[in-house]
């Protein structure tokens, strides 16, 4: 809620998962079955109440998904993987996943969000299927570009299909590494946002400005292979170590819609007022305290979470 209230124009949840074998941190957040609800309204109403506007954000981790937190649900991936012990999912598993997440953008509807964001980046199990090196299936969810994004492209169509009019419909996307590759984002990023499947596109570059991997794209910062593409009526936004007004503002001359903060609003519930309100605003050095975060209205789990997984980001 503190977000909401800290000028923000769309405060976000962090990732929550939409099947039980899907968890990937402790603490995560839950939108696999009802007995969610009442925990997602508070927070709808709570981002409401501050005057925001709201989304949840859904994913399933795939072989990233932690055992320990999963009452020891085999980890699942769409190819088997020796590397992190997962089994290959089969189609009817494929075409669950697929209502899993489709149910879950329902249930966010229900509790009062104004919109989800499907996470389909960062190595999480959408990501895994967009894999051009790796999901190699032989059923209509591998090998061919088509494929490997047909289990998006369903969840999507379910999405809008099931939801009310109005209900905004973002999705997250990693645009290299990990089987994926710039020249086949670029062309997936067109497609959505062409055929109306999204509202918006949330591109996680990790560093907004940074140099391609791929060699043949050298030449431009990472941002710019991405700002020319036609959007229809859909919006773009970019993600991406975006902590200084600066930063953000470059983003919007670079062709970007909006931009995602991450990082800053956890070291600032407020960023958003601050950079407004200051062009020369940068966030707090890290790490930071626990303290601090407690001050910006970091929840324990939150913070454990961080102080555990984040390198250089929690003092102490």
């Amino acid at each position: 809620m503190r977000r909401a209230e800290g000028g923000f124009g769309l405060t976000m949840t962090c990732a929550a998962h939409v099947h039980p074998a899907g968890q990937g941190f402790p603490g995560q957040l839950g939108a696999w079955s009802d007995a969610h609800l009442p925990g997602l309204r508070r927070l709808a109403d709570g981002i409401r109440a501050a005057g925001g506007v709201s989304s949840l954000q859904i994913q399933h981790s795939g072989w990233r998904a932690d055992p320990a937190l999963t009452g020891g649900r085999p980890r699942v991936s769409p190819w088997p993987d020796d590397a992190s012990g997962s089994r290959v999912m089969d189609t009817a598993e494929v075409e669950a996943l697929v209502e899993d997440f489709i149910a879950a953008a329902v249930r966010g509807a229900t509790a009062g969000f104004d919109g989800v964001e499907i996470h389909g980046a960062h190595g999480y199990l959408l990501a895994q299927f967009q894999d051009a090196e790796r999901n190699q299936r032989a059923d209509r969810y591998g090998g061919s570009f088509d494929n490997r994004v047909r289990v998006v492209d369903e969840i999507l169509a379910g999405i809008r299909a099931r939801t009310p009019a109005g209900f905004q419909v973002g999705l997250r996307l990693s645009p290299e590494k990990g089987g994926l590759a710039i020249a086949e984002s670029r062309r997936y990023a067109e497609r959505v946002m062409g055929e109306d499947l999204v509202d918006y596109l949330d591109w996680s570059l990790w560093n907004v400005f940074k140099a391609p991997a791929d060699t043949a794209f050298a030449g431009r910062p990472l941002i710019d292979w991405f700002t020319d593409i036609p959007r229809g009526s859909a919006r773009m936004g970019v993600a991406g170590r975006i902590l200084d007004s600066a930063t953000a503002q470059a983003c919007l001359d670079h062709g970007a819609d909006f931009v995602l903060v991450g990082r800053g609003a956890i070291l600032h519930a407020d960023f958003a007022r601050l950079a407004l309100a200051d062009p020369a605003f940068q966030a707090v050095a890290r790490p930071v305290s626990r303290d601090w975060l407690a001050a910006q209205a970091v929840s324990p789990a939150f913070v454990h979470y961080l102080a555990t997984t984040w390198k250089d980001f929690v003092a102490g």
